[in-house]
């Protein structure tokens, strides 16, 4: 069945007409789609652009939607999908993948335009591949830091000069609007938070990442010291050592003040929690860009995937940015966590304000992100079609 469904997609695919080839994005997972919605609807709504939207998961919700410009198709991963990155016919295609042409997906042999979409506001340098980013032609950068590295790299592997788009990060602008609205609806739950904070663990994956590490030592130590906890996992961690996460989901599944959250793209956990305790995801950048809240670093190991990152001589907002969103704590010292986080709320007006200055500085077009990345594709689009 897998195998039809695959050899079905690809033969759907390639049976569109030039149009419906223009603009083309692809998704590895449903996780994504909140970063590839905004964009589609100004592409089709406003721009009156078609768009084909590929993707290899069969629950993602960008399967489901409906419009007169819009076509998704489903290839899972396997031959099909290998063959259709080789084959592909298109003029732009949009991703949020990473690695492209370093791995089994490969650069077409066709001339198509590949704009990469950073879905992080995090650095390229230290936890990505030295080359992950080599193989697109534009880049929409979500801050002045993406930009500077890029180039950098650019320099160091004499690359030729990308298009580097000055985009931003949609997703905090939902995040700041969002935030909004919930403080003015729910001033009485901000004050129950203060006796009762509610904690939210959203760390990175890899072997050294909080739930591999200390993950349940940690949610126990907090529902002991009284606070609420809401557990959410990378879905690479669910992927690759699902064991884990049902081990804690288990153990305190009973609790009262024990939540579980499996979906990455969800905004309401975010909303009700008072705090984030993170290692070195930079989801943790954008929960305090966008919510004005504390965050509680535990210091486990980097996650390195470039032992070069240091040949950029640009430290990585990753790390820069602990100085500025809250604490870190050393891993030996879990005890003193939730000392740590009063300590964090009591001083959170203040710390606001920082971050409102932090982000205008650190974040490109908040605002109107959306409305300009939809433009610079339907341009790049229109310029790769006369080609």
């Amino acid at each position: 069945m897998g195998m039809f469904q695959a050899w079905s997609g690809w033969r759907r695919y390639r049976k569109l007409s030039p149009d419906w080839r223009n603009i083309v994005m692809y998704s590895e997972s449903g996780q994504d789609w909140h970063h590839f919605e905004p964009l589609i609807e100004a592409l089709n709504d406003d721009l009156k652009k078609k768009t084909t939207y590929v993707t290899s998961d069969d629950a993602d919700p960008g399967l489901r939607r409906e419009h007169p410009l819009f076509k998704a198709i489903y290839i899972p991963e396997g031959f099909f999908l290998t063959l259709h990155f080789n084959m592909q016919k298109a003029d732009v295609v949009v991703l949020t993948m990473m690695d492209l042409g370093n791995l089994q997906l490969k650069k077409s042999i066709n001339s198509v335009h590949y704009v990469y979409l950073f879905h992080s506001l995090g650095s390229t340098h230290m936890v990505d591949h030295a080359n992950s980013y080599d193989a697109y032609d534009s880049l929409f950068c979500a801050g002045p830091h993406h930009v500077a590295e890029l180039r950098k790299r650019e320099l160091i592997a004499d690359l030729p000069g990308r298009n580097l788009f000055e985009y931003g990060h949609p997703r905090l602008e939902q995040l700041l609007e969002k935030s909004a609205s919930y403080r003015d609806q729910a001033d009485g739950e901000e004050h129950s938070s203060a006796t009762l904070p509610t904690v939210l663990i959203a760390p990175t994956w890899g072997e050294d990442s909080i739930f591999n590490t200390c993950g349940e030592e940690l949610t126990e130590l907090l529902l002991d010291a009284g606070f609420r906890v809401i557990v959410r996992p990378h879905y690479h961690t669910l992927l690759l050592v699902p064991e884990v996460i049902n081990r804690s989901q288990v153990k305190f599944a009973s609790h009262a003040g024990f939540e579980y959250e499996g979906h990455m793209g969800e905004s309401r956990t975010l909303l009700r929690s008072d705090v984030l305790i993170c290692d070195w995801s930079a989801m943790a950048i954008e929960y305090a860009l966008g919510l004005e809240k504390p965050v509680l670093f535990i210091d486990l190991p980097r996650r390195v995937r470039n032992p070069d990152w240091q040949d950029l001589e640009i430290e990585p907002l990753e790390v820069s940015f602990r100085e500025w969103a809250g604490c870190v704590v050393p891993l030996q010292n879990l005890q003193d966590i939730p000392q740590e986080i009063t300590n964090l709320l009591e001083a959170k007006h203040g710390y606001r304000k920082k971050i409102q200055e932090l982000r205008v500085q650190m974040v490109f077009n908040i605002g109107c992100s959306v409305e300009l990345g939809a433009r610079e594709i339907a341009r790049l689009a229109d310029q790769q079609a006369v080609h």
